[in-house]
């Protein structure tokens, strides 16, 4: 069987979580499984580093606008999702793992993130949080534990099968997401994003519909050869979108696949036949970088389930478990 470095196997530390009550029959003497993640995760990172988030430390913010289409009303009530409604965002790119100078064409900096903030009127937000990768390693925030746990304990060294190899062979998802390829990307303007995690969606009419996030860039998906990602500057990606947004725009088409009677909502690791309709939420562009980029993500915790009328999360725990490590990772980085 192939073989995983702790180091190669860094790069499945996504976003980490837990849920509300999972822990109420926990004793004292124990972290709760959110911070036993954080914890992991900032192990792994060789951290803790100071003012960087445990994962996804590496980051640029830019600024644009999303605007509706008019297919979009259908789905949702959402306000946002209106008409052509025109709304502004701040978009955070980055990279995996909680290394803050992590290189960007490095195997262990996948998937990439990427986190949209639309600003609503009232000073009201909501975030839509996506990743590079069309899959999730566990369905549950113990099993994500579990993951990182046997990375963690897993050396050069250390007698075959290691504890990883082991958690592997019985985890196929798991299994599945650490051996799908992740090319580097030639931009992030060329980089598609996939929402992992269904949400619930509910039209003017009351119509009920769950759905998960696909963000394409117009420019078309690019990646890097094998001999241009070995010869890729350390911060290729965060120094090309800005030479990039200099010139013109970048776009993205936001659209929604659409679940079947029967699909599976509660599960991040259960992919969705290629065949579900799609629906078009409209387009965002972005403009210019973010004068105060490096304050605003310093500052700013992004939040998938801050939302608006008109959509709900589904009952997946994985989903209802990422503010949880969110707020964990926010409050050590400001120093709370």
């Amino acid at each position: 069987m192939n073989t995983f470095s702790s180091k190669a196997l860094l790069g499945i530390s996504l976003i980490a979580f837990s849920v509300a009550n999972v822990y109420a029959d926990t004793a004292p003497a124990v972290k709760p499984v959110v911070e036993q993640i954080v914890d992991t995760l900032t192990t792994l990172s060789g951290g803790p580093h100071a003012g960087y988030r445990a994962n996804h430390a590496k980051g640029i913010i830019v600024d644009g606008e999303f605007t509706a289409a008019p297919t979009a009303s259908a789905i949702t009530k959402a306000s946002y999702l209106q008409g052509k409604t025109s709304t502004p965002v701040t978009v955070r790119f980055s990279d995996a793992t909680g290394v803050p100078n992590m290189p960007d064409a490095d195997g262990n900096g996948f998937p990439k993130g990427m986190a949209i903030r639309f600003s609503l009127p009232k000073e009201e937000i909501t975030d839509m949080v996506v990743i590079s990768v069309n899959g999730f390693p566990a369905a549950n925030p113990e099993d994500f534990l579990g993951l990182l746990n046997a990375v963690a304990a897993t050396k050069a060294d250390s007698p075959k099968p290691s504890l990883v190899e082991q958690f592997l062979e019985s985890h196929p998802a798991a299994k599945k997401f650490v051996t799908t390829p992740k090319p580097a990307p030639v931009s992030f303007a060329n980089q598609p994003f996939f929402g992992v995690n269904a949400f619930k969606f509910t039209n003017a009419k009351g119509e009920v519909h769950y759905g998960r996030y696909l963000i394409n860039p117009l420019a078309g998906a690019k990646y890097l050869t094998k001999d241009e990602t070995a010869k890729a500057a350390s911060n290729y990606l965060m120094e090309e979108l800005p030479a990039r947004l200099k010139t013109g725009t970048v776009q993205y088409s936001i659209a929604l696949q659409v679940a079947q009677k029967g699909d599976v909502t509660n599960d991040a690791t259960v992919g969705w036949p290629a065949d579900r309709k799609v629906v078009n939420l409209g387009t965002l562009t972005l403009k210019a970088m973010n004068a105060d980029g490096v304050k605003f993500e310093k500052g700013a915790m992004y939040n998938p389930l801050t939302l608006v009328d008109g959509i709900e999360p589904s009952d997946d725990p994985v989903l209802l478990a990422r503010p949880a490590a969110y707020a964990v990772s926010f409050g050590r980085r400001a120093g709370k």
